[in-house]
Formats: structure tokens, C-alpha cells, sequence
């Protein structure tokens, strides 16, 4: 017979391996309304480079200009662990930017209620990034526009 815990851990399980199925999903579209569908409406979002972005909405406006940037934006997941509500996943993003390929590894750590992220705090080589976005000089406007603070 089975504990009760043995079983919530299970369905937790299957709920974390459900939320990095969309989530990878979500990435292989390459769009914000993709992307917004796995965060909660009062999700707080933390990344290198760019300020700290709450609500859905305001989410959707930087994944929008993020896009732009980076036309072809997709995520490579590798690899991904939980426990509770708390999802590491470890991926890889490839896009381009100033007309050459890009790709940077990241890890996200997700606080999940709901199957929806009420946090994302995300892990990568800012400094590696932006050299690479310097070697791209026509690739700077675009890149400054999707970093700015979203409106209010």
C-alpha cells in the first residue's frame, strides 16, 4: 500500500513535470501570449539585466519586445527538478540578434500555485550576454527597447 505522502508527492510531480511541459512548450512558440499563459496574473518575474517585472500584463509587454529582439526566441529544456511547489528548470535559449545566431544557457527557479508561476527568478551569464549583444552594434536599439521597465 501506498503513504499518502508517497502519493502527493507523485501528483506533485506530475504536476511539476505538467508545468515544464508547458513551459517548454510555450518557449517552442516563440511569442508572449505563449509565454504569459504559464505565469500567474500577480506573478513577480527577477532576471539579469532587466528590472524587476510584476503582473501578467507587464509580463507580456517585456516577453512582446523581448521577441522583437530576438526574433526566433526558443528555450531547450535540459533538465529540470522540484520539490513542492518550488521548479528548477535548466534550458538552453537560442535566438537571433543583429542577424547571427545567439544562445546562452539559463536556469529558472518557479514558485508554482495552481499550475500558473507566481515567481520566476531567473540565473544566467548577464555579463557573457551583453558582450555578445555588443559584437552587434545594429542589434542595440532593439535590445535596449525590450530591456526598459514596462508602463504602468
Amino acid at each position: 500500500m501506498t503513504s499518502s505522502s508517497a502519493v502527493d508527492a507523485v501528483a506533485a510531480g506530475t504536476d511539476a513535470a505538467d508545468f515544464v511541459r508547458r513551459f517548454e512548450a510555450a518557449w517552442a512558440q516563440s511569442n508572449a501570449d505563449a509565454i504569459v499563459d504559464v505565469l500567474a496574473d500577480e506573478v513577480v518575474l527577477r532576471q539579469p539585466l532587466m528590472p524587476e517585472i510584476t503582473g501578467r500584463a507587464a509580463a507580456h509587454e517585456v516577453f512582446t519586445r523581448l521577441f522583437r529582439s530576438f526574433p526566433g526566441l526558443t528555450a531547450t529544456v535540459h533538465r529540470w527538478a522540484a520539490d513542492g511547489d518550488v521548479i528548477y528548470i535548466d534550458f538552453t535559449l537560442h535566438g537571433e540578434l543583429g542577424g547571427r545566431m545567439l544562445s546562452w544557457p539559463a536556469i529558472d527557479r518557479f514558485v508554482v500555485r495552481d499550475g500558473l508561476a507566481v515567481e520566476r527568478v531567473s540565473y544566467f551569464d548577464g555579463g557573457r550576454l551583453l558582450l555578445e549583444i555588443f559584437k552587434r552594434p545594429r542589434a542595440w536599439p532593439g535590445f535596449l527597447a525590450s530591456i526598459r521597465r514596462p508602463r504602468r
